[in-house]
């Protein structure tokens, strides 16, 4: 009975996490008028995603050392914090500030999550409720938009921050109960301090440049954060040699689970998140849709992926094998994609939405299940490290392939638009006026720059059937992973 608590505690924990990254996306435009400053808007998203992802690293860590329920309890009172100062804000750097705490927090909210389920169930039962927490972002980016649309609309901008707090405040005072006292790792001799600031500064260089790359408007700013995120991670890879106990442990790769997997969540990132934001537009220029249609492709993708995340997550707690998933996960996304590249322009909407369907079938067979398996193959003591690894490259790899994929496709159409239609001004509107020899030249224009895309999607997920095959053969433990120094708290279902 503590175990089901403990899973819906951290499920509406996981939920909130993964609701602030789609719910105020509808509300942008508002908040960016309301507080007068629309050319700082993306920033509202990029402080929150920066945020969140330069800081799994560090927490992972801290979750090692101080202990997941700590980690965890600290970030949701932070968040709570956070979600409130957001919705007085009188400014829209008092905002930004306030999405970057909000980011923070949520880092540690879906980390500690992950680690704390490694800890208290088996390496076969784990799959099970990973993917009961791991559907939290599927559903959140179903509903996410829709939500934040209809409460900016009737309550007003500030309860999309605002609604966290009931919701929160009941998950807190679950988890005070539910989440158990886990035994933290040794105390280490030395912080990798200098690890942790030169990752953090590398990362949020390269973040700013995938973005900066994204406007297209700041080209030797660009270059420079991309030269000083290269030298970085350059120099980030000689501290963690010779660290006595680094951030990120190198020597985790020469395990082949570990590596496979890793890559095996990276493509996740570049291979699918990458492309989501983009199918709304590709269906409204190339099947000439309307803005609210275009949303059936990704929902179809989406509810694709959190299907099979669930049933995949049954199925490998049930007979205690997890690599077939993967390997038919990765098969099914890079088929989908290939089929994507190849679609003819001016079929019915139905056949995107069922490749695409695939594409996120394929996703979610091994979307939650990848985390479990790297979990079991590193040390209990290293559980957070681990778990915060295999969220940082999917959370990095879908930043930096979609603000490529973006430059590819403004620089792509720019190119091939005839005299007389301006790609700054291009909208779905004004193509569905136009008259039909413009909408079908438009079409086959969107349909041409997105197939090399999708045909390097593919590809990617080509890489990722390379890596599933890779994964070693076995089965999933029925031990309970043992605490680092004296037996856990254990629970039962």
């Amino acid at each position: 009975m503590r175990l089901r608590l403990l899973v819906i505690s951290l499920l509406t924990v996981s939920f909130l996490g993964a609701l602030d990254h789609t719910v105020v996306s509808t509300s942008l435009a508002t908040v960016a008028g309301e507080l007068g400053a629309l050319k700082l808007m993306s920033w509202v998203v990029v402080g929150y995603t920066l945020a969140s992802t330069v800081l799994l690293p560090v927490l992972g860590k801290l979750g090692d050392v101080l202990g997941a329920r700590r980690i965890f309890l600290g970030s949701l009172v932070m968040f709570l914090a956070a979600s409130l100062a957001c919705g007085f804000s009188q400014d829209m750097a008092w905002l930004i500030a306030a999405r970057v705490l909000q980011g923070m927090s949520s880092a540690g909210l879906q980390l500690m999550s992950q680690t704390i389920i490694a800890r208290v169930t088996s390496q076969r039962e784990r799959p099970r409720y990973m993917a009961i927490i791991g559907a939290a972002f599927p559903i959140a980016v179903l509903v996410g938009p829709v939500l934040g649309g209809a409460i900016t609309d009737y309550w007003g901008w500030q309860w999309v921050f605002w609604i966290n707090i009931p919701v929160g405040a009941a998950a807190l005072a679950l988890a005070l109960v539910a989440v158990p006292h886990l035994e933290p790792g040794p105390m280490p001799r030395h912080f990798d301090v200098a690890g942790a600031a030169v990752f953090t500064a590398a990362l949020v260089a390269l973040v700013l440049a995938a973005t900066w790359a994204a406007e297209r408007s700041a080209g030797p700013a660009t270059a420079a954060a991309l030269a000083v995120s290269m030298l970085g991670f350059v120099a980030f890879y000689f501290i963690e040699r010779r660290a006595p106990e680094p951030i990120v442990p190198l020597h985790f790769f020469a395990n082949r689970t570990i590596a496979a997997g890793t890559a095996l969540s990276a493509i996740i990132g570049v291979g699918l998140f990458s492309i989501t934001a983009y199918l709304p537009t590709y269906v409204q220029m190339a099947y000439q849709t309307t803005a609210t249609v275009s949303g059936l492709v990704p929902i179809a993708t989406v509810f694709g992926m959190l299907t099979s995340n669930l049933l995949t997550g049954w199925l490998a707690s049930r007979t205690g094998r997890y690599r077939i998933f993967p390997i038919l996960g990765t098969s099914l996304g890079a088929a989908g994609l290939f089929v994507m590249a190849v679609l003819p322009a001016g079929l019915p909407l139905w056949v995107p939405m069922i490749v695409m369907a695939v594409v996120g079938m394929g996703t979610g067979a091994f979307m939650s299940l990848i985390v479990t398996v790297v979990q079991g193959a590193a040390p209990a003591s290293q559980t957070g490290t681990i778990t915060a690894t295999i969220n940082l490259v999917r959370q990095v790899g879908s930043t930096v392939a979609t603000a490529i994929i973006g430059g590819v496709i403004g620089f792509g159409v720019a190119a091939l638009l005839p005299a007389g239609l301006d790609a700054s001004t291009l909208t779905p509107q004004l193509v569905q006026g136009a008259p039909p020899a413009v909408q079908a030249s438009v079409a086959q224009i969107y349909a041409s720059v997105f197939t090399p895309i999708f045909i390097a999607l593919a590809a990617t997920y080509a890489v990722g059937i390379v890596a599933a095959v890779l994964l070693p053969h076995g089965r999933l433990s029925d031990e309970t992973v043992p605490a680092p120094q004296t037996t856990s708290e254990s629970l039962s279902a």
